[in-house]
């Protein structure tokens, strides 16, 4: 693992699924983690199994993000590390899909990636430092599923506000990078049902689920300083999900 000893990093929606492997590969590189939760209660409980520490946040709150980042300056002294990760994907038809059921999406997905990731830059510019981690997905910039046309689009326009905003950071030391997951196994994919999790499992070459350790471990590297020159670029963790061609490709090579 790379060493993040003394650095600060927070982790929105880091209580559970993604997050939860977010916070645990930041926390065994070494660094100080804080779990940012709009479920304090579930925060917490992560926060003592991994040694980190919890504090509410609303990701479609400004004002609730900003007391986040002075709490954490304020124990902590500085913030290194943001890995903006809350997130939420509700399915939903395109036809039945309502005004409110894309407005929400969007608000959480993308809008709060916009605050989490504007209120950390006076911080990470005052300090010539920062490393920022946005949890996006394969998902609307490379592949489409039925039920998630509005995911996908938070999703791709989460990675068209980040490779703009790396630019625009650049100079100030402060990298801004994604990762895209693929299918990975957590709370909220289980909801999906066991068929959901055997076809996808089948669309998978390697012919399993990722974990959400497979995404931290690859947000710690893109938050660290050795990957202090990549900057507006995606990381695919999907166990080479996009890469067949046809159906036979991803088969075993006794069935091929």
């Amino acid at each position: 693992m790379f060493d993040l000893q003394d650095q600060v990093a927070i982790v929105t929606g880091g209580a559970a699924g993604i997050g939860r492997g977010i916070v645990s590969s930041l926390r065994e590189a070494g660094a100080t983690v804080v779990i940012a939760d709009l479920n304090l209660e579930a925060a917490q409980k992560t926060a003592e199994e991994l040694g980190a520490d919890a504090m509410l946040a609303d990701v479609t709150s400004r004002d609730s993000i900003r007391a986040l980042y002075r709490d954490v300056v304020k124990r902590y002294g500085r913030i290194d590390i943001v890995c903006s990760n809350a997130g939420v994907f509700p399915n939903c038809p395109l036809e039945d899909m309502t005004d409110e059921q894309w407005d929400a999406m969007f608000a959480i997905n993308t809008h709060g990636t916009f605050t989490v990731v504007q209120e950390a830059l006076p911080y990470m510019k005052k300090a010539g430092y920062g490393r920022i981690v946005i949890t996006t997905s394969i998902t609307g910039s490379h592949t489409g599923y039925p039920g998630w046309a509005h995911y996908g689009a938070s999703k791709a326009a989460q990675q068209g506000f980040m490779r703009s905003a790396a630019l625009e950071v650049a100079r100030d030391g402060i990298t801004i990078n994604g990762v895209l997951p693929g299918n990975i196994l957590t709370e909220g994919l289980e909801d999906q049902g066991q068929d959901y999790l055997d076809q996808m499992s089948r669309s998978v070459p390697m012919h399993r689920l990722g974990s959400p350790r497979d995404i931290g471990n690859a947000a710690a590297f893109l938050a660290s300083r050795e990957a202090g020159y990549i900057t507006g670029q995606t990381l695919i963790i999907d166990g080479g999900q996009i890469l067949p061609e046809s159906p036979e490709a991803i088969l075993p090579p006794y069935e091929a």
